[in-house]
């Protein structure tokens, strides 16, 4: 089980305006911090859903009187590993943040890095969203439960889309390995190809987000098998979700920060305790919640935590699929 604290809803939104967590000056005085901003590396495109939701972030920090002010600086390419090539060599001095996701972990299993999350500082995770199991709408199959029926008759034939090596192919990985099937598993560059597609019906299955394929679920012309949330989301509260279907599966693309590794503890803190004010920020969390995405704050401890269990887990599925290539 993930570890944390979900920061959503009246109960969480009350606590913190008991215990000061949305007033507008820093939690802990700020240590001594060289620059007078701090850039968080994104190594992913401006404009794209990753970068918008880390720049939401950024302007409640700033705007809550953060010292040193933070600034987003985009270093796109090589599927986030050009970005994170750059932060793992920065100094340890708070001048240095970097945007990190599970692709941390799935570039260093298949061999395109030779460092992953361990490389760096657990500061704060602050999103989840999650995952939809999509499928064409002429799938003779309406759910989960039906597709494993599926796939168990037909192992190895049914398609699904994604690109191989990332998190959008290792959800499928993590589908095979809760329910003991084996899907035909094909590349696309990227989630605007993967949805055409499925759209144009090439591919059987995908994995798909409630931002981007809502309309789409809403017309028919995609169906939504399973949502990987603890509970059914209310925008689409007739999807089931993978643990009502008998799946042990909660997954999600987690979004957090991390510092460059030997960061002293102080500053580690101070950033934490600014992003945890951020993510109880009632615009913060509205803003997260019409992107389809959850606001989920993880401390640094707990941060260090989930990536220690998921990083085994992960690590364990590559190397039953023959994908692991670290050392």
């Amino acid at each position: 089980m993930l570890r944390g604290k979900l920061l959503l809803g009246a109960a969480a939104l009350t606590a913190a305006l008991v215990t000061g967590g949305l007033s507008t000056a820093p939690a802990v005085a700020a240590p001594e911090i060289s620059c007078r901003t701090a850039k968080l590396i994104v190594p992913w495109g401006a404009g794209g859903g990753t970068d918008v939701i880390f720049r939401t972030f950024v302007e409640a920090v700033n705007n809550k009187g953060a010292e040193p002010q933070l600034q987003v600086v985009n270093i796109g390419g090589q599927g986030g590993n050009k970005g994170a090539k750059e932060a793992v060599k920065a100094a340890p001095d708070g001048c240095t943040l970097f945007a990190i996701h599970q692709s941390a972990l799935t570039s260093y299993l298949n061999g395109r890095v030779d460092f992953t999350w361990d490389a760096f500082e657990p500061v704060a995770m602050l999103t989840r969203t999650p995952a939809i199991f999509g499928a064409n709408p002429d799938v003779p199959y309406n759910n989960i439960t039906e597709l494993v029926a599926a796939a168990k008759e037909k192992p190895g034939e049914i398609v699904a889309g994604g690109t191989l090596g990332s998190t959008s192919h290792f959800v499928f990985l993590l589908l095979e390995d809760a329910a003991g099937v084996k899907f035909k598993h094909v590349s696309y560059d990227g989630t605007r190809q993967r949805m055409t597609a499925l759209l144009a019906k090439n591919i059987e299955l995908g994995e798909i987000n409630l931002a981007s394929a809502k309309q789409y679920i809403a017309t028919g012309e995609l169906k939504a098998l399973g949502i990987t949330t603890p509970e059914r989301n209310s925008e689409i509260g007739e999807v089931m979700t993978l643990k009502e279907q008998g799946y042990d599966l909660v997954y999600g693309t987690d979004r957090g920060v991390m510092l460059p590794k030997g960061t002293p503890q102080e500053i580690i803190d101070h950033y934490g305790a600014l992003f945890q004010q951020a993510a109880t920020d009632p615009a913060v969390i509205a803003e997260m919640n019409a992107k389809g995405t959850e606001v989920v704050y993880y401390d640094p401890a707990e941060y260090t935590a989930y990536f220690e269990e998921t990083f085994t887990n992960w690590k364990r599925i590559a190397k039953e699929v023959g994908l692991y290539k670290g050392e």
